[in-house]
């Protein structure tokens, strides 16, 4: 799932001890308000400082966040958690080397390929399904 929006808030990283395993875990909490006639909020976190620190998620910054959602049982209530796996910037460059065009193929220059012309037929719809 996915969520477009502007970073609101961001919450104060907590960290801990794992019982389980004895590992160190960090987490760190953000909300994100789309921008709809009537603006949702969601709040999602990051766990691992890995991640953390790679998203590296600022204030204000404009983000389509990727997550998760799950949910668990604690005491006979249940609870929610949206936990993020990408983060992308809006209207930035995706990082990484471009694909080149096969020999003798070239890319059509952008303009000529977001104007192709559709015309339109007869009302007979001949698809087979």
């Amino acid at each position: 799932m996915e969520f477009t929006g502007k970073i609101i808030h961001i919450g104060q990283e907590r960290g801990g001890v794992s019982k389980a395993t004895g590992n160190e875990w960090k987490v760190q909490e953000y909300v994100i308000e789309d921008h709809s006639q009537y603006p949702k909020k969601m709040c999602f976190e990051v766990f691992g400082a890995d991640r953390i620190s790679q998203f590296n998620i600022q204030m204000g910054e404009e983000l389509t966040v990727s997550f998760d959602i799950d949910a668990r049982q604690w005491q006979d209530r249940w609870f929610n958690s949206i936990r993020a796996w990408k983060v992308d910037r809006v209207g930035a460059q995706p990082a990484g080397p471009q694909p080149a065009p096969e020999a003798g193929v070239p890319f059509p220059p952008a303009d000529q390929a977001a104007s192709a012309q559709f015309i339109q037929g007869d009302d007979k719809d001949d698809l087979p399904f």
